[in-house]
């Protein structure tokens, strides 16, 4: 075996569900790894049979609705072989060159974890502008090392069971890697709606929490001088106080943050972005409205009339 496709000594981590579209094109890509984990949560469709064909170990996740969700659930209990673990979503695929990069970046010792590059694709386009590039994530570290951080949202309903918006705590040093992963989601428009449907009651959660003082001890933090996701952690707190946001989402990543160079699919992105803020908008209000609570009907906060006690005098 080539030095170019020899398997390197990393463990591949896929949370998944109802993923046969994307599944295929991610495992493949994943193909260097030693070990590949799907972490499913009990699929309907093809996606524990693509995700054996490949070879990949297929663990059920049982969510309980409290935390922790899925990656720290697999990062605490799975019998990793390997020190470095990568984690990749279905819709998102590791190119040869980050590949041969990542070979060299997990013999350096000075880190402990790594900060990986998406290229967002959108209606078959990159989306280079509207804020969407370049986009950190810590994907790539030592399993013992890192942990998902905790942002007090696991009690909003119909959210999944996935970090998905969630970053890494990382102990020690951390690099960014030059070559980029690939984000293009196989599915259609509708489960782009679905699933920032869902996103939008995490953020609303988030939002609710930043605007009650609650203690961020548990998460990355925000610092405007610090990393990039740091720096994004901290604005967010100054925008969520912000009136008019969809408009303003709009004139940001359209506009401002040029978005309008990536042609229709940008229009397109800029707008739904700004539906996006929209949601979380009336989300948020329902959270205040309702002590913290959503999908709640004003009949079922309503204190109920006492009932009436037997006469038990006779």
């Amino acid at each position: 075996m080539s030095p170019a496709t020899s398997k390197l000594p990393v463990s591949v981590l896929i949370p998944a569900k109802n993923e046969e579209a994307n599944l295929p094109a991610c495992l493949q890509s994943v193909a260097r790894a030693d070990e590949v984990f799907v972490v499913d949560s009990q699929s309907s469709d093809r996606s524990e049979e693509i995700a054996k064909s490949f070879g990949a170990q297929v663990v059920q996740f049982h969510f309980n609705g409290h935390w922790p969700k899925k990656k720290n659930w697999a990062l605490e209990n799975l019998p990793f072989r390997n020190e470095w673990v990568l984690i990749v979503d279905c819709d998102e695929r590791i190119t040869p060159e980050l590949w041969d990069e990542i070979a060299i970046a997990i013999q350096n010792p000075e880190y402990n974890g790594h900060y990986l590059n998406r290229r967002v694709f959108f209606l078959g386009r990159w989306i280079r502008h509207g804020g969407r590039y370049p986009d950190w994530n810590m994907r790539l570290f030592k399993h013992k090392s890192g942990r998902y951080e905790n942002l007090g949202t696991e009690g909003i309903r119909n959210t999944g069971d996935n970090e998905v918006h969630e970053h890494v705590i990382l102990e020690g040093q951390a690099s960014y890697l030059k070559n980029d992963m690939l984000h293009e989601d196989f599915r259609d428009i509708y489960e782009w709606l679905a699933r920032h449907n869902r996103y939008s009651n995490w953020e609303a959660r988030v939002y609710y929490n930043i605007l009650q003082g609650k203690n961020d001890s548990d998460t990355i933090g925000a610092d405007l001088f610090g990393n990039a996701v740091q720096r994004k952690r901290f604005l967010k707190k100054i925008w969520v106080r912000l009136p008019f946001k969809p408009t303003l989402r709009f004139i940001l990543v359209y506009f401002l943050r040029l978005g309008f160079l990536d042609g229709i699919p940008g229009y397109i992105y800029s707008r739904l972005l700004s539906q996006y803020e929209y949601q979380i908008g009336v989300k948020l209000y329902e959270l205040r409205k309702f002590g913290g609570k959503l999908n709640v009907s004003e009949s079922a906060v309503v204190t109920p009339p006492a009932m009436p006690q037997p006469d038990t005098s006779s």
